[in-house]
């Protein structure tokens, strides 16, 4: 039985994770919830046993020194909350950490243990993909659903995927088989840039999940980091002919792939999204942090400040650089995945 001392009562709450690992292309899935994180100054409330779900040779545990005393920081998963004011306040459970060597039923069963004790009324995974889409283009963000209802009512793909998965996949089909409504958000990152940090997909997961749940979210930095990102992969590409070509044919299929649509609904949401952060919502202004004015008794997340990304690092030549599973899920799967 889990027992939650000192966490409040929370409205509406939604549970959003994120995990370093396989499904976590260039950082942008647990980035974004770090994101999330820091900006609404989440309070840590629960740490998941490292004992039980790490390899502590695959993820090793780091000294560091508080005053002069030696620490430990153990690789593990962690939940925080934070209360979003305004005039529709509600919460949001993060959950964030690695993903977990060993035991991911129990892994699971935990995490929806916390969501069940909390009152989760839907779990939105977030992940990130290596597919063959161009860094010069928006970065391609779909959400799937094993709930056919959800699917209709949120305008989701339903998921077809069959092949190896990661713990985002095993996560949502948990809560599939519990009952609790999951979706989980993949951004595509362009493969031949496939190093940490990639701003911009951790922008479009943001972006994406504001439309999910009708809420708000402050940027920041976030936006001129993604322009600094692309600006840097763009200076690299133009030393190299033979990416600066390739990125050119992947620009060409993705606008010919693409043309019906940029017509449509893609220029009503982003217009519908510019009407909203133009007119204010949810999560703005004063009284949008986590404290909302009060100091809840749930202890604070003393994770590190944000840093700037550095300039990426030189593009491989060539989309067979890397190697992919065959038509796989998670970082190394085509653009096209459905998970």
């Amino acid at each position: 039985m889990i027992e939650l001392e000192g966490v409040p009562e929370l409205i509406d709450p939604v549970m959003v994770a994120a995990f370093e690992g396989w499904n976590d292309a260039g950082d942008a899935a647990s980035a974004a919830v770090a994101h999330l994180d820091r900006e609404w100054k989440g309070e840590v409330f629960a740490a998941l046993d490292a004992e039980d779900y790490y390899d502590f040779q695959v993820n090793r545990p780091t000294v560091f020194l508080d005053g002069g005393v030696r620490k430990i920081t153990w690789p593990t998963t962690r939940l925080s909350v934070v209360r979003i004011g305004g005039d529709k306040p509600r919460d949001l459970v993060l959950v964030r950490g690695i993903e977990p060597s060993m035991r991911w039923r129990s892994f699971c069963n935990e995490i929806l243990g916390f969501a069940h004790e909390l009152g989760v009324e839907m779990v939105v995974v977030l992940g990130a993909l290596l597919g063959d889409t161009p860094h010069t283009r928006p970065v391609p963000v779909s959400g799937v659903t094993s709930d056919a209802d959800l699917a209709r009512t949120m305008d989701l793909e339903e998921t077809r995927y069959e092949g190896p998965t990661g713990i985002v996949g095993i996560l949502q089909e948990a809560c599939t088989h519990a009952g609790v409504p999951a979706v989980s958000l993949w951004a595509a990152v362009p493969h031949y840039v496939s190093q940490p940090p990639n701003p911009k997909a951790t922008l479009a997961l943001l972006n994406r999940l504001e439309d999910l749940i009708d809420l708000r979210i402050p940027l920041g930095e976030l936006p001129e980091d993604a322009r600094a990102w692309q600006l840097g992969v763009d200076q690299l590409a133009a030393e190299d002919s033979e990416v600066a070509e390739y990125v050119q044919t992947l620009e060409e299929a993705r606008d010919t792939a693409e043309l019906p649509e940029a017509s449509g609904e893609a220029i009503a949401r982003e217009f519908e999204r510019y009407l909203r952060r133009r007119d204010g919502g949810p999560g703005q202004g004063p009284g949008s942090h986590a404290t909302d004015g009060e100091s809840p008794s749930y202890l604070r997340d003393t994770s590190s400040g944000r840093t700037r990304p550095p300039k990426p690092q030189r593009p491989e030549p060539g989309p067979d650089s890397e190697v992919r599973p065959e038509d796989g899920e998670g970082p190394d799967a085509p653009e096209s995945s459905d998970e």
